[in-house]
């Protein structure tokens, strides 16, 4: 017959001692906390097992006794088994409480590896442009300043006609280098008399005279 071929891997041995000593090992669900000196017992076992050499059976267990799985098991006042699934003996407190710092530990590496990776990811890393205030206030007020509509120009002010020139017509007349609002009092050949906003009265000639707009 030919020599069955040898495991390669812990995941081999151990799905192989799950299967050889159910009572004892597992590769789901809940574990059981091993006895000590199960490694010898399992050499003692399976010394006609020529699949698994006893290098890769110590590192196997080792592996198998680091996961967290294995690790939560391991609790004050628990019972060990041997590999029919006898207990053993109870678990201490000190070895509990090293199960438990082992565990911690290891799931802080894990988070911290896994922070390392995701921030290593392309894309990870924010823009720092990308939330500039400066910006972002430059660009709303050029679109305040967009929406504003220019101030219609209005029309220059309308000369009087022949019939406007009467008493009674409002009107702005220059005086200086504003325009002030008046209104005709008197009509003369030699003049127009207005009388300003201000209550001054004063003669003035038509073409300085403008038709006063209407307010709406």
């Amino acid at each position: 017959m030919d020599n069955p071929q040898k495991f390669s891997n812990s995941k081999e041995v151990i799905s192989f001692l799950s299967e050889s000593f159910p009572a004892c090992f597992s590769v789901t669900g809940e574990a059981k906390p091993l006895k000590i000196g199960i490694f010898q017992d399992l050499a003692e076992r399976l010394k006609e097992e020529e699949r698994v050499s006893k290098t890769l059976l110590r590192s196997s267990l080792r592996h198998y006794t680091n996961s967290w799985r294995y690790l939560h098991s391991v609790k004050e006042g628990a019972f060990r088994v041997d590999l029919d699934g006898q207990h053993s003996a109870p678990i201490e407190k000190e070895h509990a409480d090293h199960a438990q710092t082992q565990l911690e530990e290891s799931k802080a590496k894990v988070a911290e590896k896994r922070k390392a990776q995701n921030a290593a990811k392309p894309g990870a890393k924010k823009n720092p442009k990308s939330k500039s205030v400066p910006a972002f206030k430059s660009s709303s007020k050029g679109t305040n300043q967009d929406n504003v509509k220019p101030k219609a120009k209005l029309p220059p002010p309308e000369k009087l006609s022949v019939e406007q020139i009467v008493a009674g017509t409002s009107v702005t007349v220059k005086i200086g280098k504003s325009p002030m609002p008046a209104t005709i009092t008197d009509v003369s050949k030699d003049g127009v008399q207005v009388q300003l906003d201000t209550g001054m009265v004063v003669k003035v000639q038509v073409d300085n005279l403008r038709l006063a707009r209407s307010k709406r």
